[in-house]
C-alpha cells in the first residue's frame, strides 16, 4: 500500500476529543474514567454553552462517520457524500458477508477506522472542488491518491472503484498527451487480469501499450511506462497462451505468443525478449512444430548465453532436450540435460537438478540402460532428500526402485536361460535373501560379459543406428 503523508486537517476542540475517545482506541477505557470524563465534559459544556454552536454540540454527540458526512453537505460537497455513503453501504454489505462466511472475520466498520473516513473526506471533497473548475487533472490526482491509500488485500474492491473513476476521468485530461490516460489503462488492465478477465485486461494493455509508444514517460518510481506496458502485456499474452494451450488451441497459442515476442523485441530489453522466445518455442512444442521449436529455442539460448544468465541458459537446454526427446534424437538430448544438471548443480538449484536427473533416468530406462538409469534416479532421489520434499521423494523413489528392478530382471533373465545347477543355486540364493545378485565368475566367460554389456552405455551413442531393446529378455 502506498504510504501517503499525514493530512493537514484543523478540527473543532469537541471534535477532536470525541474522535481521542473513539471505539477503535487500543487501551480499554475504565468505567469509573468515563463517568468522570462525562461530568468534566457536562460542566465544559454547562459553563461555556452560550459560546458554543448546535453544530459544535452535536461534533461530540454524533459518531465520527456521521460528522465527515454532515460536514461534507454542510459545506457542499453534495457528490461527494453521496458517493461516500454508497461506499459504506456496500462496506456494510460486505462485511455482514464475509461475517456469515467466515469465523475468522476480523474487518472492522469503517466507523472504527477514523483515517480512512479522513483520507475520504479529504480528497474526495478536493477532487470534486476541483471538478466544479473543470480541472481533470487534479480529479484525477486527488481519485488515484485513494486508490493508491486502499490498495491492500482488505480493501482492493474500493481501490478498485477509484481506478474506474479515475479511468472515466483521464479521458477528459487533455494537457498532458494521453500520459493520464494511459496510465488509467494500466490500471484498469491490472483490476481485471487480478479478476481473472484476461480478454479484457489485454485490451486495457494494448491500449497503454499504443499510448505510450515513442513517448518516455517514466512513473514514480522511475519506471519507463512503455517498458511496464511491453512487460504488461507479456504477461497477459502468456496467460492467454497457457489457457489456449490447455484446450489444445495450439494456432491461436501460437499466434498471440509471435505477436508477444514482436512487443518484447520493440521493448528493447533482452531478457525480456529471451522470455517470449522460450514460451513460444513450447507452444510450437506442444503443437509438434519441432523445428521451428529448436529455432526458437535456440534464440532464447544465445540471449541468455549473452546476457551471462546461467539459470535461463538452463531451462533453454532443458526446453531443447524435449523437443530433441520428441524427435527421437536421443544422444543429442541426453548431452543437453547432462548441461542442465551441471549447470543447475553450479547454481544450487536443485530443483532443476531432480527435473534433469528424472527425463535422463527416463531415457536411459525406457531404452534398456538399466543401470545408468539407477545412476540418475539415485541422484533424483537423494537431490529430493536433501530437500525434503515428500511427495517428489516419493515419485523419484519409485522411479529408483523401477530402474533398479530391471537390473536385477537382466541378471534373472541370464541365470534362468543358462540352464545349469550353478545358476539354479544362484538363484535359490537369491530368492531367500532377496538381496542384490551377482553373476557367477565360474560361469563361461561368454555369459559373464554377455551380463555385464547390459549393464554398460556405449560412450558414443552416435555409434549405433538404435538403443538396444534389452527389454526382449523380459519374462
Amino acid at each position: 500500500m502506498t504510504t501517503l503523508p499525514p493530512l493537514p486537517m484543523t478540527r473543532p476542540k469537541l471534535t477532536s476529543l470525541a474522535r481521542q475517545k473513539l471505539p477503535c482506541s487500543l487501551s480499554t477505557i475504565p468505567r469509573s474514567q468515563l463517568i468522570k470524563e462525562k461530568d468534566d465534559i457536562d460542566h465544559y459544556l454547562e459553563v461555556n454553552f452560550k459560546g458554543l454552536s448546535k453544530e459544535e454540540v452535536a461534533a461530540y454527540r454524533n459518531s465520527y462517520k456521521k460528522n465527515i458526512c454532515v460536514d461534507m453537505l454542510r459545506d457542499g460537497y453534495h457528490k461527494s457524500f453521496t458517493e461516500l455513503f454508497a461506499l459504506m453501504e456496500k462496506w456494510d454489505a460486505l462485511r455482514e458477508t464475509a461475517r456469515v462466511r467466515s469465523l475468522l472475520w476480523l474487518q472492522r466498520p469503517l466507523e472504527e477506522q477514523p483515517d480512512k473516513l479522513d483520507r475520504f473526506y479529504h480528497y474526495l471533497t478536493r477532487a470534486e472542488a476541483a471538478e466544479r473548475k473543470e480541472y481533470f487533472e487534479g480529479v484525477y490526482n486527488n481519485l488515484y491518491a485513494l486508490a493508491c491509500y486502499f490498495n491492500n488485500a482488505e480493501d482492493k474492491w474500493v481501490r478498485n472503484h477509484f481506478y474506474e473513476r479515475c479511468f472515466k476521468i483521464a479521458q477528459l485530461v487533455k494537457i498532458d498527451g494521453g500520459k493520464k490516460e494511459a496510465e488509467a489503462h494500466a490500471h484498469m488492465g491490472l483490476l481485471f487480469e487480478e479478476d481473472g478477465q484476461l480478454l479484457e485486461a489485454a485490451e486495457h494493455y494494448e491500449a497503454f501499450h499504443q499510448l505510450t509508444q515513442g513517448r518516455i514517460w517514466k512513473d514514480e518510481a522511475g519506471r519507463f511506462l512503455n517498458l511496464l506496458a511491453c512487460e504488461s502485456l507479456l504477461r497477459t499474452y502468456r496467460l492467454l497462451a497457457d489457457k489456449m494451450l490447455e484446450n489444445k488451441e495450439y494456432k491461436q497459442a501460437i499466434r498471440i505468443l509471435i505477436k508477444a515476442s514482436e512487443i518484447a523485441k520493440e521493448g528493447g530489453d533482452k531478457r525480456m525478449e529471451g522470455e517470449a522466445s522460450y514460451y513460444l518455442g513450447l507452444a510450437h512444442l506442444a503443437a509438434g512444430e519441432y523445428e521451428t521449436a529448436l529455432t526458437v529455442l535456440d534464440t532464447y539460448s544465445k540471449i541468455s548465453t549473452e546476457l551471462d544468465d546461467d539459470l535461463s541458459l538452463g531451462r533453454a537446454y532443458e526446453a531443447i532436450a524435449k523437443v530433441l526427446q520428441s524427435q527421437g534424437e536421443m544422444t543429442e538430448a541426453i548431452k543437453y540435460l547432462k548441461k542442465v544438471v551441471k549447470i543447475a548443480r553450479n547454481n544450487s538449484q536443485r530443483l532443476d537438478v531432480v527435473r534433469a536427473s528424472t527425463m535422463l533416468g527416463d531415457i536411459y530406462n525406457e531404452k534398456g540402460y538399466y543401470n545408468k538409469a539407477s545412476q540418475y534416479f539415485q541422484q533424483a532421489f537423494d537431490t529430493t532428500a536433501e530437500l525434503t520434499n515428500l511427495r517428489q521423494m516419493d515419485e523419484t523413489k519409485v522411479h529408483y526402485g523401477i530402474a533398479k528392478a530391471h537390473q536385477i530382471m537382466l541378471t534373472v533373465n541370464n541365470y534362468t536361460e543358462s540352464e545349469d545347477l550353478t545358476s539354479l543355486d544362484y538363484l535359490l540364493s537369491w530368492k531367500e535373501n532377496r538381496g542384490s545378485i551377482l553373476s557367477d565368475p565360474t560361469i563361461g566367460g561368454s555369459r559373464k560379459s554377455t551380463v555385464e554389456s547390459l549393464y554398460q552405455v556405449p560412450e558414443n551413442l552416435e555409434e549405433h543406428s538404435r538403443f538396444p531393446d534389452n527389454r526382449k529378455n523380459e519374462t
